[in-house]
């Protein structure tokens, strides 16, 4: 392999390994299990999709564990078909009798779990989504939704954590408080309910900030390969030039006149 070869197959290897890097910072950040949705009115019927990343990379998916409130139940509990999972609904008789609207309930749906099927689940790099209805939503602050997830090798991962910056943050749903910024329920804002004021029309969506951020690490991302290959360009160029000016020239052909 000539020097040349060498040097352009290592700087290659650099700019993939750069880009990765780029890359993987942004996902690594935001691979929690959270809901589609977090936010939810008193009273409504609330459709989520529960988001559930693979975070192994030896090891799959194969369960899911939703633990519902005791404190305030929800007497209407719906899953949606996933295909390759099998989804149950745990009743179970609550600590005390809860009065919800005109009626006292004393049982109630306190978790569902979802099971891979045999050769299934969720394996490294994939992400799972698990539709669930809810309701009548509670007249309360926020509901804290904790998540075990099970994986193939028997370790099980708690999503149950609510202090501020968690590792493992517990889902959120938000009724009367304003939800977390994180939006991963991992944050203590809201055990403190908060007034908010209607928006102001000047300044920006969620969703087009979001659309920014994206923006800007395609831009970044794109920016460090294009810096790269023109470093790769210039090493090619300049050992080009300096193998040109020491080789040999050949003699001019000539004679006496």
């Amino acid at each position: 392999m000539s020097s040349i070869t060498r040097r352009t197959t290592a700087a290659s290897l650099a700019v993939a390994a750069a880009t990765a890097l780029a890359l993987a910072s942004p996902l690594a950040a935001s691979a929690h299990v959270t809901f589609d949705e977090n936010t939810a009115e008193a009273g409504s019927y609330a459709l989520l999709t529960l988001k559930a990343p693979n975070e192994s990379e030896t090891a799959a998916t194969v369960s899911l564990t939703l633990t519902l409130p005791a404190d305030t139940p929800f007497t209407s509990v719906r899953t949606v078909p996933v295909a390759g999972w099998t989804a149950e609904l745990v009743r179970e008789t609550l600590p005390e009798p809860v009065t919800v609207g005109d009626g006292t309930i004393t049982e109630a749906v306190t978790r569902i779990v979802w099971t891979a099927d045999a050769g299934a689940g969720l394996r490294d790099g994939e992400l799972g989504l698990f539709p669930v209805s809810l309701g009548p939503v509670p007249d309360t602050g926020s509901i804290v939704l904790p998540v075990d997830q099970g994986y193939s090798d028997g370790s099980v991962v708690s999503w149950a954590d609510t202090e501020d910056g968690a590792d493992h943050p517990a889902p959120v749903l938000y009724v009367n408080d304003a939800p977390a910024s994180d939006h991963h329920g991992g944050s203590d804002d809201h055990a403190t309910p908060e007034v908010t004021s209607a928006p102001d029309a000047d300044a920006p969506a969620d969703g087009s900030a979001a659309q920014v951020d994206v923006l800007a690490r395609v831009l970044g991302i794109a920016g460090l390969a294009v810096g790269a290959v023109g470093v790769v360009l210039a090493l090619v160029w300049r050992r080009r030039a300096a193998d040109a000016a020491v080789a040999p020239r050949a003699p001019r052909d000539g004679g006496d006149a």
